[in-house]
């Protein structure tokens, strides 16, 4: 007689795969080490284009069902075309990508339910650093603030808070990352 199984989800989030993926790691922490990677190619100006199809990760070499490609470009005031958006607001996205991915989950795990989520983000550049006018003006963001808009229990703010600051995003922007950049000739 066959039986009806059901996967509970929380927030759109298969609670079984992602608690068997934490069980998994607990029981060889081997397992949570990950090599993500990108390559980029330079196609004219300002634009570029990077793909990503492949990763290390549950310690096997595993690839994306598609490839994925992110275009980058700058606005004409930047001497660019303006087709994609620039590499400041790309990062941009990423951090809210990866906070709002990690909340989500972590409320979902922790039975949390959250109705719709939206966030704005803002950065502050100097382009005085970047162009190389003065050495004394930081080259990339000196601040960047997130404002999240949740629909939830109004108990559960604090929570996200929390979960907001596991996301590997923003540990890196705030604690900073080895960045070793070779040039070779091709």
């Amino acid at each position: 007689m066959p039986t009806n199984t059901t996967v509970q989800h929380i927030n759109g989030v298969n609670l079984e795969i992602l608690k068997g993926t934490v069980s998994a790691i607990q029981a060889d922490p081997e397992l949570a080490k990950c090599r993500f990677r990108a390559t980029n190619t330079w196609i004219d100006g300002s634009q570029n284009r990077t793909t990503v199809k492949d990763f290390f990760g549950a310690k096997q070499e595993m690839s994306h069902k598609q490839e994925f490609h992110i275009h980058a470009d700058e606005p004409p005031v930047l001497a660019g075309e303006d087709e994609a958006a620039n590499p400041v607001e790309i990062l941009l996205a990423a951090l809210a990508s990866c906070v709002t991915t990690g909340m989500v989950a972590h409320a979902a795990v922790n039975g949390i339910h959250i109705e719709e989520l939206e966030s704005r983000l803002e950065g502050d550049i100097d382009l005085r650093g970047f162009l190389g006018l003065d050495a004394t003006v930081p080259k990339g963001y000196t601040d960047i603030r997130v404002t999240f808009k949740v629909k939830t229990d109004t108990d559960n703010l604090a929570k996200l808070r929390r979960y907001a600051a596991l996301s590997p995003v923003y540990n890196t922007l705030i604690h900073g990352t080895n960045v070793d950049i070779q040039i070779e000739q091709k």
